[in-house]
Order: C-alpha cells, then sequence, then structure tokens
C-alpha cells in the first residue's frame, strides 16, 4: 500500500442498523474486534411497541412500517452503552456503518437547520421529534406498492429493460415504488419532504449533522440508480415523482467518506474532531466487506431475519428475480444477489408450530429425519416471498416412491400437513433447495468453490450440514454471525485509507498476508456432502422446480 497502514492504537467503528436491532462492532488497527454492543429494539425501547422492530399495518395489506424515531433512540442509547463500557471514543479514526436495505426516511422542509444546530447537553431523541414528514419508514417487508411497481416497469418498456438499468426488476419494497406510492397518496406530505435518505445515508446524516450522499452499493437498491453510470436514471426519476433528483442529493462511492463527525458527538462523547465518517451502505453490502468475499466462485449465504446469497461478478447479467449493485470495497466490480423474504422467522414459525418452540427439539427432528425426507417437498411463507413471486401459504408435496434415482414416472401429491418432524426438515431442505436452483439459474458455478455462512442462523451446525449436502461443497463460517457490522468497521478502515491516500486502494492489500489472524478469518465448518447424496438432491431440486413454476403460474404476484 506504499507505506500506508492503519494507525496503532486507533479504533475503527462499525454500526449495523438492521430491521430488529443496532449493533456496533469495534476493531482495533490489526483488525481485531475490542468491543462490542447491541440494542435490540423490542426488547430495550419496548415503548414503541413493535414486534421484530416492526409495525404490521392491520387496515392495509403489506403496509409493514418502523419508526424512524426509534432508531435515533437506539443510536443514542448505543453510544451511552459504549461509554459505561469504557471505550475511548478518542481513539476512533473513522465510522462506517450498515443499513438495512430499502427503508427510507423523510425528512421535513427545515430538517437539514435541525441537523447543523444539534445541542451536545441533549439527546439526539429530544431534538429530532418534529424533523421527518413521514413518521413511519417503509422498510424491505413491505409489499404494498404492486400498482407502483408496474407502472415503474411501463416507463422503461418493461420489467427487464427497467433490471438492464438499475440492476433489478421493480420489486415492492424498492425506496423508487415507496417514494411514489407517497407521492401518489400523500402529495402534501412529499412537496414538504426537503430529503428522502436511505436507513443508511440517514445514520450517517445523523453523525456528519448534515444530509449525507447515497452510496452506489444502496443506491442500487431502489430502482433508481443506473448500475453501469453509477448516476440517477433518468427515466426512472421521472416515473417516480417530480422533483426527486433535489430530495435524494448526490450518489458517492460507499469507500469515501461522508465527512467528520458532527461537533455534537466531539462534545457529547468525546470523539475527535477528525474522526471521518465513512459513507455508510446496505446490509448485504457491508456483510461483503465482513466475510472478505473476493473470490470468483465464492458463495455467500446469510442466514437472518431474510436470507440472501450473493456472489462476486465482474460483468453481471441482471435477471428478472435477482439484484445487481456495486461492490462497495471494489471500485469496478460488482456482486450479484438473491433475497428471501422468509427467513428466521419463517424457520421460527415452524419451530413454534411443529417443534414445541424449541429449537433444541427442531434439531433433534432433523437429526431424526432422513436427508431427502422421503420425497416430502414444503413450501413455507409466512410472508409474501421475493424468490419465487408467491404470496403467504404452506404448500406441502410427497413424491411418491421418491428414491433419488429417478423421477420418471413419479407422480406428487399435495398434502395438508407432515409428521412434525418432517415439517422441520421440509422447511430447511426446501428454503436451500430453493437458494440452489436459484443461483444455478443467476449464474453460479455448480458445485460453488465454497460457501461461507454468516448471519444468526449459520451458529446452527445442522442447517450447514444441509447445505453442505444440497450444493456439494465445503462450508466455512465466520467468527462473528453479524458479519453486517463487522464489514462496516472493516470499512471504515478501508475508507480511513482510502481518504489519507486520496483514491481507491484494494480492500484485500489490508488483511491479505494475516487474514486468519484477524476476527475476518474463516474456519471450515461442514465438508462437501457425499456426491451421491448431492446428485439426489439435484434431482429433487428440479422436482421442486417444476412444482414452484405451477405455484408461480396460479398464485404468482409481482
Amino acid at each position: 500500500m506504499e507505506g500506508l497502514s492503519l494507525p496503532q492504537d486507533s479504533y475503527f467503528l462499525g454500526f449495523d442498523s438492521s430491521t430488529q436491532s443496532l449493533k456496533a462492532t469495534v476493531l482495533d488497527s490489526n483488525l481485531n474486534i475490542v468491543s462490542s454492543e447491541l440494542v435490540h429494539f423490542d426488547s430495550e425501547l419496548p415503548h414503541y411497541k413493535t414486534k421484530d422492530g416492526v409495525y404490521r399495518d392491520p387496515t392495509e395489506n403489506g403496509r409493514i412500517v418502523s419508526p424512524t424515531l426509534m432508531w435515533v433512540e437506539a443510536l443514542d442509547l448505543m453510544l451511552q452503552k459504549l461509554s459505561k463500557s469504557k471505550l475511548d471514543f478518542g481513539k476512533i479514526a473513522a465510522v462506517s456503518g450498515s443499513g438495512q436495505q430499502h427503508g427510507s426516511v423523510y425528512w421535513k422542509s427545515g430538517g437539514s437547520q435541525i441537523l447543523s444546530s444539534l445541542d451536545p447537553k441533549k439527546p439526539l431523541l429530544d431534538q429530532l421529534g418534529n424533523a421527518f414528514s413521514v413518521k413511519e419508514s417503509p422498510i424491505w417487508m413491505d409489499s404494498s406498492t404492486t400498482a407502483q411497481c408496474r407502472e415503474l416497469e411501463k416507463a422503461f418498456g418493461g420489467a427487464m429493460d427497467l433490471a438492464k438499468v438499475t440492476g433489478s426488476r421493480a420489486y415492492e419494497r424498492f425506496t423508487g415504488p415507496q417514494i411514489k406510492k407517497i407521492f401518489d397518496t400523500q402529495p402534501d406530505v412529499y412537496k414538504n419532504t426537503e430529503r428522502i435518505s436511505l436507513v443508511s445515508s440517514f445514520m450517517a446524516s445523523l453523525l456528519i449533522g448534515a444530509y449525507a450522499n447515497i452510496d452506489h452499493a444502496d443506491g442500487a437498491g431502489m430502482n433508481l440508480m443506473d448500475i453501469k453510470e453509477k448516476e440517477w436514471s433518468k427515466v426512472a426519476l421521472e416515473a417516480t415523482a417530480p422533483g426527486l433528483e433535489s430530495k435524494l442529493g448526490k450518489l458517492a462511492p460507499a469507500y469515501t467518506a461522508a465527512g467528520n463527525i458532527a461537533p455534537y458527538f466531539v462534545e457529547r462523547y468525546h470523539f475527535r474532531k477528525d474522526c471521518l465518517v465513512v459513507h455508510w451502505s446496505g446490509d448485504n453490502p457491508n456483510s461483503v466487506a465482513g466475510l472478505t468475499l473476493n473470490i470468483p466462485g465464492d458463495l455467500a449465504i446469510s442466514l437472518g431475519t431474510s436470507d440472501t446469497v450473493f456472489m462476486i461478478a465482474e460483468d453481471p447479467k441482471p435477471s428478472l428475480e435477482g439484484h445487481v449493485f456495486p461492490n462497495p470495497v471494489d471500485a469496478e466490480g460488482y456482486v450479484v444477489m438473491l433475497v428471501y423474504k422468509n427467513g428466521s422467522l419463517t424457520r421460527e414459525d415452524v419451530r413454534n408450530r411443529y417443534a414445541e418452540k424449541s429449537w433444541d427439539t427442531f434439531n433433534k427432528y432433523l437429526q431424526q429425519t432422513q436427508p431427502l425426507n422421503g420425497g416430502k417437498i414444503g413450501f413455507y411463507y409466512k410472508e409474501h416471498e421475493i424468490v419465487p413471486p408467491l404470496p403467504v401459504g404452506f404448500h406441502r408435496y410427497v413424491i411418491e416412491n421418491f428414491m433419488g434415482d429417478t423421477l420418471d414416472g413419479l407422480n406428487e401429491r399435495e398434502v395438508k400437513e407432515f409428521d412434525p418432524p418432517s415439517e422441520v426438515r421440509a422447511i430447511i431442505e426446501g428454503q436451500f433447495l430453493s437458494m440452489r436452483a436459484h443461483a444455478e439459474r443467476f449464474g453460479m458455478p455448480s458445485p460453488p468453490r465454497r460457501i461461507i455462512a454468516t448471519g444468526g442462523a449459520s451458529a446452527n451446525h445442522y442447517l450447514l450440514s444441509s447445505i453442505a449436502s444440497i450444493f456439494g461443497c465445503d462450508v466455512y463460517t465466520v467468527q462473528r454471525p453479524d458479519s453486517a457490522s463487522l464489514g462496516a468497521a472493516v470499512r471504515a478502515a478501508h475508507g480511513w485509507l482510502c481518504s489519507k491516500k486520496g483514491s481507491f486502494i484494494p480492500i484485500a492489500s489490508m488483511y491479505m498476508d494475516r487474514l486468519e489472524k484477524t476476527s475476518l478469518g474463516c474456519k471450515l465448518s461442514v465438508k462437501a456432502g457425499d456426491p451421491e447424496l448431492v446428485s439426489k438432491y439435484s434431482l429433487l431440486m428440479k422436482k421442486r422446480v417444476e412444482i414452484e413454476n405451477r405455484l408461480v403460474q396460479k398464485l404468482g404476484r409481482c
């Protein structure tokens, strides 16, 4: 790095503002974790009365939001926790963060004035109560913008044409359709909105005391940015709402600095004045950094509230079911991704229904049942699913006399319910078979070189064994399952180096010669499954795809 290195005795702070919590990870100059904290929204901020960090609107089908001020108060509480843990804020050279993707925040006219004049004697919450034109932020779980999605695709001539420009077809959770819905249904609110932030740029704005730019990687999750030009798409903006570009501000590379930390934090928490705030990005882009995902053929699977599958690509091919976004730690590269709404919360729902509300019982059932589940296939959607595009509902099928050798002449029949152990195996195998099928359709090598698993459920060895058997490759895990906050801290360090040099530096140069000595190292958790079993899973996957296609034709939505 031409003599550039991280300053000794300095820290790098990474946040993750996710659906259910705010996490913080602090790294030292050797990229080892020195501190971490968590604020859980439901339990530690109970006065907002959220469930899983969100409100599900009973009066409007598909509307799911979070109270914007809850995120503000969570930052107050997190900084208090870090202060009580004796963290020396004066050692923090740079801060960055991760925000749940697609969530949007609407600043009222005059919001910039409030941001720039924060009183360090008062909590943030006390000063920002009147700063927002929309009090409840639409988030990634929202599915109430179907009409707006169709209009946006129509403006481009079709879904695939939109995907070629913005990296994705129109998705209801994406910020563009969400903004259009507000303009369509609440024009006065839209008119009184001075700035629209993503969760990522919103949190960065709090830290610099001014509106922060949206970064390229998270901006790609809006259906508004041209992913090749890395500029706002004029066609998309015009199809969404008038005067939108001025409300969105500029775009910026994720590795650049949004500014120095605001005087508010210097005076209240004793941050150093020259502490850099590196642009925040989305949770999935940050996970790319936290997992050190930079080798072609590697696949990452994040098992969280939503499940995601992502891989590196130099020349991505946009599709109708996945997403393409710029790599936050590579000036030229891209990441391709599949997102599943039905992740941990749906696994938990099946656990509650069929496994005595106990993960121990859930895992016991996985041990008791045989791989392939005797030909039992399940589709479990507690939320409207994205991949495939199917509504809420559980669907179960039994392939008669399935031995894993051939599908010729075999019929499937739909059933109302399986026995409890089979239900447990059906949801796990179903989720991972779907991931493999759609990832292969998106260009994933079969088998992948390796899989890096992250997210809360990656701590479950039985789930990892199923992944290894279904995908046919070794499965690695990281030292910490919350790769987004770790990745944000790594990006803070990377952004500090880029700022010092005045240009982009490959992030791998920070750690490649000492990866196993840092908190970024991966360890082998499960070896690849038996080739014969992998082959049988390939057949089961084909049958699942056949059934899925019929379900989409019958029930499919956007």
